[in-house]
């Protein structure tokens, strides 16, 4: 019975289900926030007052001119580095920028009332308070969701993404108040709050969701040249704002400056030996692009936890120098693995990416935490860095590793379990994913239009609207055939 229940046919036919839980849920959003959602003292109009209480002398002080570059970095990194970098699929580009689009526009909103009620809630008046930082903490949030999507990139519906959405954000926003309220580890740029458990979240859902004949649409599972080069400009938007990614939510000064140093570094060091083992590991040397595009972020990805940390710049450099190599190797020779033996279909390989860097991250962030001494950091360095106050004043640094260690495993442990009853979920066949056979393409859910080898030279500059081929019989142009 079970078997058959999950085993119904499929139909990608959404055309009720889309728009009901697109307008269901955004109704839900409205009257969620104006039942939580509140300007913080920074952004609202009594700003003026709140300056002469506290003796801000000017607007600049205004945290919206420190963190608002940041901001612009990291939602720029969601929309278009994210988006970009999934459309090396020759066959779903609009699939892989239009529903990251969509995941992200939902996800925020989400986000931000989920994290407001574990972090920003005034308890006197029961409103979330929210303000640019918060905007940028809801990217972060987002962003756990979408290295998921890259798992499952091709194989789902758009309303099975948004349902992933809701529970991963969900997931996402318990597991970061654990981490970061509860145990007090410190992850400014995410490496296990947002990539570790993505990473496994995706994985988890992916290995529920096995399409044991998925080798039917294996001539749609690959690149082509242009949509190589459009996932290349996704890698480097990536690249160049991770440094903003991973510096945008810690303190103001010393931190956010060492913090984009970094990550700056480890990127740097990731590319060379990436490129290195892609080389080395290719007949005759030549380069495979997926390793370009992917294995040269996981730098970033594995800075995010100490890049505030004192790790010295040539400690960054060894980060992104191994985590390349790691990376690289892990798109040549364990995803073939795991989808052998472990029946895990990963289309975008985003264990090699997100899920394996970043619970490393995680242990590195540990191992750094744990060996900070007063000489380095000073007294009041380590009180600032790992923010000893309060109910923490009296914690070592070595307890600090501990607590450390245990968040990336706390961050694991949340996508594994619960990507996998997630997984059950979206494994109902209610959702419009589809047939094993008809993965990958945007047909599916898009209106395509007909590529242009297949169009005759007919002079229609202006306009994009018309896909079909007109009758060739009521037209006076005709083209010789060479």
């Amino acid at each position: 019975m079970l078997s058959w229940f999950y085993g119904g046919t499929k139909s990608t036919n959404v055309r009720v289900s889309l728009p009901a839980v697109c307008f269901v849920w955004q109704i839900a959003m409205i009257v969620l926030f104006g039942v939580f959602i509140r300007y913080n003292e920074e952004a609202d109009t009594h700003w003026q007052e709140f300056r002469r209480e506290n003796n801000i002398s000017s607007d600049i002080e205004n945290d919206f001119y420190f963190r608002y570059p940041s901001f612009q970095d990291v939602h720029v990194m969601i929309f278009v580095g994210f988006g970009f970098l999934m459309t090396f699929l020759k066959r779903y580009s609009f699939g892989a920028v239009g529903f990251n689009f969509l995941v992200a526009a939902f996800g925020i909103q989400w986000a931000l009332l989920m994290q407001g009620w574990f972090h920003t809630l005034d308890p006197a008046t029961g409103k979330i308070l929210i303000g640019v930082e918060n905007l940028i903490n809801a990217d972060f949030c987002v962003a756990g969701c979408l290295i998921a999507y890259g798992a499952l990139l091709g194989k789902v519906s758009p309303v099975q993404l948004l349902v992933l959405t809701l529970f991963g954000v969900t997931l996402f926003a318990v597991e970061e108040y654990i981490i970061l309220d509860l145990l007090h580890a410190r992850d400014a740029g995410g490496s296990m709050v947002i990539h570790a458990f993505g990473g496994y979240y995706g994985l988890a859902i992916s290995w529920v969701l096995y399409r044991p004949n998925l080798n039917l649409s294996k001539r749609l599972n690959g690149s082509v040249y242009h949509s190589d080069v459009f996932a290349m400009i996704g890698t480097l938007f990536l690249w160049m704002f991770w440094p903003s990614f991973n510096s945008a939510i810690t303190d103001h000064g010393d931190g956010q400056h060492r913090a984009a140093i970094n990550t700056y570094l480890a990127l740097a060091s990731s590319v060379l030996t990436a490129v290195g083992i892609s080389s080395v590991t290719q007949k005759k040397g030549k380069l495979d692009m997926v390793h370009i595009q992917n294995a040269t972020l996981a730098g970033g990805v594995a800075m995010g936890t100490a890049a505030e940390f004192m790790i010295t710049p040539y400690g960054s450099l060894i980060v992104g120098f191994c985590c390349g190599i790691i990376s690289t190797f892990g798109y040549v020779f364990v995803t073939p693995l795991l989808e052998k033996y472990l029946k895990l279909q990963d289309t975008c390989g985003v264990h090699n990416l997100h899920a394996v860097p970043g619970m490393l991250g995680g242990f590195i962030g540990a191992i750094v935490a744990a060996s900070a001494t007063e000489e380095v950091y000073s007294r009041e360095g380590l009180i600032n860095t790992f923010d000893f106050e309060g109910d923490f004043a009296d914690r070592t640094v070595g307890t600090q590793g501990g607590f450390q260690a245990a968040a990336c495993c706390v961050a694991i442990a949340f996508g594994i379990v619960g990507g996998g009853c997630v997984g059950l979920v979206l494994k109902i066949p209610i959702w419009g994913d589809p047939a094993d056979d008809n993965c990958y393409d945007d047909e599916a859910y898009w209106e395509v239009p007909e590529d242009d080898e297949s169009i005759p030279p007919i002079l229609e500059y202006n306009n994009h609207m018309i896909h079909k081929l007109p009758d060739l019989s009521e037209s006076n142009f005709q083209v010789e055939q060479i």
